[in-house]
């Protein structure tokens, strides 16, 4: 599956851009939130890509940063919203207003999204309420997440990807890390070995 592309932008519209890479020109499906940050056709560009398979197509939608595509991954997750609608949710709201409207079950906006129904966005908020980091800022949980280093963040990652919970995985990356003091090491897996002990 594609992952990430690299490549020139040939063509960026508020829904689309078209990126060569080795000679091939990719169609990419992108939120506006994505392409009002997109540089100028001609420039290289870099996307983060979920690749999307059925039986009559293969749909690339990409994003500048791992945060979107997580967003839109947890979305297609929901019973009832596809990618493309996904793309819309993401193109109606910044990111950080629809976590914070999803976490604080704020249906009245969430409706305001094209295609958006109240029935979907009350699924949306059932299904996603406790699986959305809440927003730097939002609630007091957050700012020792922010503090989190680039290998703390992966450690976490790989903790929230063996099905730990947030709020224990947070702690449990503070402690292993704090456990080896200055001078320990700052490598991935000791790291992560001392982590997972500690989160069980």
């Amino acid at each position: 599956m594609i992952a990430l592309l690299r490549g020139v932008l040939i063509e960026k519209h508020p829904n689309q851009a078209i990126v060569e890479a080795g000679g091939v020109g990719y169609d990419v499906t992108i939120p506006v939130s994505t392409f009002t940050h997109l540089p100028d056709p001609g420039s290289e560009v870099r996307l983060r890509i979920h690749t999307h398979v059925r039986e009559d197509a293969l749909a690339l939608y990409g994003f500048l940063t791992q945060d979107e595509k997580a967003l839109f991954e947890k979305l297609i997750g929901v019973s009832g919203i596809g990618p493309t609608l996904a793309v819309k949710i993401l193109s109606g709201l910044a990111a950080p207003d629809l976590i914070h409207s999803i976490r604080r079950g704020e249906v009245d906006k969430l409706v305001r999204i094209p295609g958006i129904g109240k029935k979907t966005a009350e699924r949306m908020v059932l299904e996603l309420r406790d699986k959305l980091p809440a927003v730097v800022g939002d609630e007091p949980e957050t700012p020792a997440a922010a503090t989190l280093s680039a290998i703390d963040q992966d450690v976490l990652s790989a903790l929230l990807n063996l099905g730990c919970a947030r709020p224990q995985a947070e702690a449990a990356v503070r402690k292993a890390k704090a456990a080896a003091g200055p001078g320990g090491s700052a490598d991935f897996e000791p790291l992560f070995r001392r982590a997972l002990e500690l989160v069980r």
